[in-house]
This record gives C-alpha cells, sequence and structure tokens, in this order.
C-alpha cells in the first residue's frame, strides 16, 4: 500500500517534466516562417521618411519624391520596394535626401528602413517648388490607376515597359502632381501622364 502512495506521489513531478521537456519543441513548431518583404506605397514611405526629415529641420517641405526599383522586391502597380524623397528648408537654404527601402540592398548601399543622405545647399530656382506633405492626398497607386486608364493604348502597346513615378510641384501646376512615365527614366521617357496629387483629377498627358 505504501508503494502505492508513493508512485502517485511521484506522478506530479513526472508530469511536470515531461511538460517542460516538450515545451520547447512545441514552441519551435508554432513559430511561423519569415513572410519575403513586398512594396509598399508612397504615402506609407512619405509618412515613415517624413519623421525623420522632420527631426532634421521642424519646417522642411518635400520638393519630390519616386521610386526606386529593386530586384529584390518588384515596383508593382503604383507600390515600390523603395522610395527616394528630397526634403528642404526655405528658412536654412539646405536640401536633403531619404530613402525608405523594405530591404536592405548591400550592392547599392541602400539600408533596410529610413536613411538620411548628406545635406547640400539649396536655393528655390527653377521650375520645381517645394511643399508640405498634407497636399499629397492621392497616392502613387492610385495615379497608376488613372494613367493606365488615360493610357490604355499606350500601355496594351507596351507591356514590359518599366513605370517610374516622380512627385513634384512645378509652376505650371495647380498643385502638386504625381508624373506616371513609361520608360526607364524621365529623360528617356515619351509617355507620361500627370495627375493631381491633391486633387486625384487628370491632368494633362506628355510626348
Amino acid at each position: 500500500m505504501k508503494r502505492t502512495y508513493a508512485v502517485i506521489a511521484c506522478l506530479p513531478l513526472v508530469l511536470l517534466m515531461v511538460g517542460c521537456s516538450e515545451e520547447p519543441k512545441s514552441a519551435a513548431t508554432q513559430k511561423e516562417p519569415e513572410k519575403p518583404a513586398e512594396p509598399v506605397t508612397a504615402q506609407y514611405a512619405l509618412q515613415k521618411v517624413y519623421v525623420t526629415a522632420r527631426s532634421w529641420a521642424p519646417e522642411a517641405q518635400l520638393l519630390s519624391m519616386g521610386n526606386l526599383d529593386l530586384k529584390e522586391v518588384k515596383s508593382l502597380g503604383g507600390k515600390a520596394g523603395a522610395w527616394e524623397c528630397t526634403f528642404v528648408t526655405e528658412r536654412r537654404h539646405r536640401a536633403r535626401r531619404y530613402t525608405y527601402s523594405v530591404v536592405a540592398v548591400t550592392a547599392s548601399n541602400l539600408p533596410k528602413g529610413v536613411s538620411a543622405g548628406s545635406e547640400d545647399a539649396w536655393h528655390p530656382a527653377g521650375q520645381t517648388r517645394p511643399f508640405f506633405i498634407q497636399a499629397v492626398k492621392t497616392d502613387a497607386v492610385a495615379a497608376y490607376e488613372i494613367a493606365v486608364k488615360k493610357g490604355a493604348d499606350y500601355a496594351k502597346k507596351h507591356p514590359d515597359m518599366p513605370m517610374k513615378f516622380l512627385l513634384e510641384f512645378t509652376k505650371e501646376l495647380r498643385n502638386p502632381a504625381w508624373r506616371v512615365v513609361w520608360g526607364e527614366s524621365v529623360a528617356m521617357s515619351n509617355y507620361s501622364i500627370y495627375v493631381d496629387a491633391t486633387t486625384g483629377a487628370y491632368v494633362k498627358t506628355a510626348r
């Protein structure tokens, strides 16, 4: 009888030891594999970058923004794996470039997340004007959809042509606008469509 009591008394200890030995295995089984990086919208990247830009200059305004094509994360429908912004401060006449990337690209010296470049001298001149990010109410995704509809014939003829997105506020425009470009760059393109970044309206087609 005493032996039976001894066995029963040891049972909780045995069960506890079994539970402890199986816990790490269970945790390892439940661990999910890391998801591949996905492209992000321009507005998402802009908000991330703006926080850092404001720490550099509280009055910072956006001068331009564009997507960066990465082999690691393909651009898709107005989203990109990396975006580059140039902010300026009119008070100090300085400019600084910032990038936001969803992955680190060693070959391009592009870190993951927000990174800041060096300061440069800047003076308000030329066609491009700075503006506050609150004016960007239309994302590049919406600009892409409008551009594809307006340029349906051209897009159909060039289905594999890369597309670039450039956000600027030039003196000929009422508001900042997205320039949706078919081609490797603005300089090498012969077709692009402007979409108002504030109202989301189609502005014009440039050939």
